[in-house]
């Protein structure tokens, strides 16, 4: 009997440490062996060689355009509005009529002047030739021009009172709304019509200071408008304000570009972008290859399994001889530079040639292997029409 418990007792011990060692080693030992053996398929990306561009170093601000020459038209002088020769948004030459005031008044006075002046003219000349036959007094000579001048003075001032009351466009021009109709009366001060000289015109916008040592009169600068989404406008920088707004720490910066078409009009939103010194060499990749973060921006690059750890930036994989190439998906940081378009530069990380993954990043992993199918690449959207 106590053998028996003896056997019994050993085959249960057995049973336990085997069942021990099946369920806390065999079996994580095989689990781990099956998933380490389970590889996971490439994901499939896109790629896009890095390649090197010539840029011109562009400073982006936003403005407003203003017209070179804009005047609200206003009278000098009260009067009653006769004819109204400017029709609202058409274009006007310098000189060129716009309201006519009554002069009926001022008419009657001229004629009465001119009469006296005719009157002073006669008497002063006749005192010229009595003096010359000395027959009458240097005062009474004295006294005949000096009722010429006066009467000459009165024709001038009722003259100008006239030309006054015909209001003229001051420049070359379009016009805006007008603001009076023909019977209204018109007070000294009031706005008749607004003039805007549209060619050229101009675009005022500020720039940081940091971009001070950058600017100078005569660079380029191209302008684009809501109004024209698919053209460009350029025009050169006329003036630099001579100080910086304290409470924005940025300089007024005026430009002038040339309006032909009068297709640009005051007041428009403008999106400005001054071109700086000569175009340079830099190294760009898609916009949707660069990944932006806190820690920094990172891109992922296309390297051959087989491509040794220090190869040389930009250095293309050789192939295996079988053809098929092993692709894994290599992270680096990078600085990035200006964005134009739909490509950034890239100051550091990456070589011209180094062939950058595009779409498909964000389920990649550092050392991920990878497929690069490129029949279907990235295509940018049409842009949508804004509300």
């Amino acid at each position: 009997m106590k053998f028996r418990f003896v056997i019994t007792g050993i085959l249960a011990a057995a049973f336990v440490g085997a069942l021990y060692w099946f369920n806390f080693l065999f079996k994580p030992n095989l689990i781990k062996t099956i998933i380490s053996s389970q590889v996971p398929p490439p994901s499939t990306v896109t790629s896009e060689a890095a390649k090197t561009e010539q840029w011109i170093e562009q400073l982006a601000s936003i403005g407003t355009l203003i017209s070179s020459h804009g005047v609200d038209v206003t009278s000098q002088v009260a009067g009653i509005v006769t004819e109204v020769y400017a029709a609202s948004g058409s274009d006007i030459e310098q000189g060129g009529p716009l309201v006519q005031l009554d002069v009926a008044v001022e008419a009657a006075d001229l004629a009465s002047a001119k009469a006296t002046l005719a009157e002073a003219d006669v008497a002063f000349k006749r005192q010229i030739d009595l003096i010359e036959k000395r027959v009458t007094s240097e005062a009474n000579v004295d006294t005949a021009r000096a009722k010429r001048d006066t009467a000459q003075a009165a024709v001038a001032k009722i003259e100008a009172v006239i030309a006054q009351k015909t209001i003229k466009a001051p420049v070359t021009g379009r016009l805006g709304i007008r603001k009076v109709e023909r019977g209204q009366y018109v007070s000294p001060g009031m706005t008749l019509v607004t003039l805007q000289a549209l060619d050229p015109i101009r675009a005022d916008f500020p720039m940081p200071e940091q971009a001070i040592g950058k600017l100078r009169v005569g660079q380029q600068i191209e302008i684009a408008v809501d109004a024209y989404p698919s053209k460009v406008f350029k025009g050169t920088i006329e003036s630099l304000d001579a100080r910086v707004a304290q409470d924005t720490r940025t300089l007024l910066v005026r430009g002038s570009l040339p309006n032909p078409q009068r297709q640009l009009l005051p007041g428009m939103f403008a999106n400005i972008t001054v071109l700086v010194g000569d175009a340079r060499p830099v190294v760009t990749v898609p916009r949707t290859a660069v990944t932006y973060s806190l820690y920094g921006d990172s891109l992922y690059v296309v390297k051959a399994l087989d491509q040794p750890a220090d190869a040389i930036a930009g250095q293309a994989a050789a192939a295996p001889k079988d053809g098929a190439r092993k692709l894994v998906a290599e992270r680096r940081f990078v600085k990035t530079g200006q964005a134009r378009d739909d490509r950034v530069a890239i100051t550091s990380g990456v070589a011209p040639g180094d062939e950058v993954v595009t779409t498909g990043q964000l389920k990649l992993n550092p050392g991920a292997a990878i497929r690069v199918d490129n029949a279907q690449p990235l295509v940018r959207p049409e842009e949508r029409p804004k509300q």
